[in-house]
Formats: structure tokens, sequence, C-alpha cells
């Protein structure tokens, strides 16, 4: 039998919910080297951490998640809380030596990355592994877009173009969650969402930014005070308004270091888009473009071929031999959202098992929130280019 390994997941809101999903189900539909074993939940409220328990599918309960560190059959440390507490939980945890998955971005502060990915390290030399939940990472399609790049299929890289495009602040009345909230989230859309279109932009080249010109913009000052805040929701309102201390959208020029030149956009005011993250890479072979909103494509344009037969084709990555793919149904059935993480969780186990860093590392989410860092700076300073 496959020696069991037990997780224990702080928080249970909306990533929580997707993390539970993916422990539950991956074991189904992989060969594991370790069976992951649902063993607590922490959370801060008891009623509210034992529905979800029983809900979600965890053995037990805990109020405070230090307590987490002190049981034996815990192993795995799974952190789906607000970005403030990242570094606090990750930091202790892999002090008592427990492998840490943690959720994106990696922390609110540079400093407090650079303090993770030290920490990670150290753990790392102890047979302790840590990771970023970069999930996009996981799409077969994105992956297939690696495959692509790295098989040079696409040439010399010489343009990408990168946004994720979300509306459900369009509102002005919608109320001020804890992610519009500068010391729980440390920043808006840029570090909500530009975290995943900067590291899925990367992944795909296998490269990294170096530079950037940045510029963000506030369109709502202030808005009405939440009576609860979970998720991407707000439960009701109570009296009065409060600042919004985020960004609303933040836009960006960039260059890798291999020379290819960038724009990224992130904003949750895109009307009418949903979960837009769209990523274009041009070569000088070939050209390649993926979209979440339609998540099992992938366009595809080979330039070698004469113009009379050219143009983009699209790919439905559901076959056997696409990544992750043949894991789950015939061929033409696609994925979806949740089994981003399933994939997720599923390369963290192998790590584990086989005793090897898993990818992204604390290191690669410590480099996300320096780009995060200097689009910041940029911004302030009249978008002045500034290195990474």
């Amino acid at each position: 039998m496959k020696r069991s390994i037990g997780v224990g997941m702080v928080g249970y809101a909306f990533m929580g919910r997707v993390h539970s999903q993916a422990w539950r189900g991956v074991g189904a539909f992989f060969d594991l080297p370790l069976a992951p074993a649902m063993t607590a939940l922490a959370g801060r409220s008891p009623e509210r951490t034992a529905e979800a328990a029983r809900t979600l599918g965890w053995a037990s309960v805990e109020t405070d998640w230090k307590d987490l560190l002190t049981r034996e059959d815990v192993h795995i440390v799974d952190i789906c809380t607000p970005g403030d507490s990242h570094a606090e939980i990750a930091l202790a945890a892999l002090e008592a030596g427990k492998h840490v998955l943690c959720e994106k971005p990696l922390a609110n502060t540079v400093a407090e990355a650079e303090a993770m990915a030290e920490a990670a390290r150290a753990a790392a030399a102890r047979g302790v592994r840590s990771m970023v939940a970069f999930n996009y990472r996981r799409v077969p399609a994105v992956a297939l877009a690696r495959r692509y790049v790295a098989e040079g299929r696409l040439g010399e890289i010489r343009s990408v173009r990168g946004v994720y495009l979300q509306d459900w602040l369009a509102d002005p009345e919608f109320p001020l969650v804890w992610r519009l909230q500068k010391d729980k989230a440390g920043s808006g859309a840029l570090g909500d969402i530009g975290a995943h279109v900067i590291d899925t932009a990367e992944f795909i080249l296998g490269d990294r930014l170096t530079g950037v010109s940045g510029l963000t913009e506030t369109f709502v000052k202030e808005r009405p005070y939440a009576g609860d805040s979970a998720g991407l929701t707000g439960q009701g309102l109570a009296d009065g308004k409060g600042p919004v201390t985020v960004d609303d959208a933040a836009l960006f020029l960039g260059r890798f270091s291999g020379g290819a030149i960038a724009s990224f956009e992130a904003t949750r005011f895109a009307a009418g888009r949903k979960n837009a993250l769209r990523v274009e890479v041009s070569g000088s072979l070939g050209s390649l473009a993926f979209d979440f909103e339609s998540l099992n494509e992938l366009w595809y344009h080979d330039h070698t071929i004469p113009a009379e037969d050219s143009g983009f084709r699209r790919i439905l990555v559901t076959e056997a031999g696409h990544p992750y793919a043949g894991a789950w149904w015939p061929p033409g059935h696609g994925l979806g959202y949740e089994h981003t993480f399933v994939h997720e969780v599923r390369d963290f186990l192998e790590a584990i098992g086989e005793g090897t860093d898993p990818a992204p590392s604390f290191e690669d989410g410590l480099h996300v929130q320096r780009v995060l860092a200097a689009v910041e700076r940029s911004a302030a300073e009249e978008s002045r280019w500034t290195a990474v």
C-alpha cells in the first residue's frame, strides 16, 4: 500500500474550496507515490470551520493554525489565506519540518518573500519541500504552449502580450472586501491576477522579466463596508464607506532577459470579461495564443509554411499525448478550472515522493513579487523604466 501523507489546510473560502476539491480527487486519476489524507482544516471560527470541514471532506478541525504544526499526522501545510498571513504561516511550517503549498502571490512584500525563499532553501536541504500555487501553469493548453516554445517551434521569441481581465468590481457599490485593502492583499489587480499572467508568460517562455515601465489606477476610491467578506464576495453591507487602498487596474511594458519585449494588463473592471487570462507569443517561426475563457484550446500559427496555406489553427488540447489530459476523459471531453488544482497537487506530491524540488518554487514566487514591486515603483515615479 502507498504511504499516507497527511494534509493540514489553513483557510476554507474560495481557495480553500478548490484546494479541497484537488486533494479529494487527485488520487482517483493519477498514480501517485503518496496517498494524501485530508487530515485537518484550520480556521478562526469553530462553527464555520467545522461546517466547512464536513462539507469539504476534512477529518478534523483546528481553530489555531499553529496547532497543525505540532500534529504528527500533518505532513503538508496548505496555505489558502489572504496574503498578509502567508509569510508567518509558511515560515513556521517550514521550521516545523512541514512541506508547504502556498497560494499566490507568495507574500505581500518583497521582504516577506525573500524571508520565505531563504527559509525554503534551508528546508530543502533537510528534505522539506515547498511550492507556490500558480495553478494556470497546469492548464494542459498552457503546458503545451511551453512545450512548443521549448521545442523551438516559435523560433526566436520577439514579443509577448499578456492580459488578465475580470469584471467583478465594475459596480461601484460592490463592498469593500479584503482584496481591496492593501494591508491584507498587498496590492489590487496587480498582485491578485497580474501575478498570474506574469508567471504564466514567464513559464511559457522559460524566461524572466528584467525591467518594467508601469501605470496603475484606482477607479473607485471609496466603497461601502462589507458586512462579511469571503472569497470574491461580500456578504451584505455595513454602515459607511471606506477607502480602497489598492489599484483597480495595472498596465506595464516589460523586457525579458532573452530580449523579447512585452506588454501586460490586469484589471477587475473589464465589463463582460469574467476570467480572461490571455497570453500571445510571437516568434520568428510562428506564434501561439491562449485564453482561459476557452481553456481547452491553444491557437498556433506555423510561419514556415507558404502564406497560401498558413494561418492560426485551433488545437483542442484533450488528447492523451497532451500534458495532463491523458489522465482524464476521452478526447474532446474538456477540463475545467478545478482540474488545474488537481494537477498542481499531483505535481507537488510527485516531487515530495521523489525527493525533488517542485516548481514553481518559492524562489519563483519571490521573482514575481519583485516584478510586482518594480511595477508599483515605476507607476509611482511617472512610469520610469525600473529594473526587476
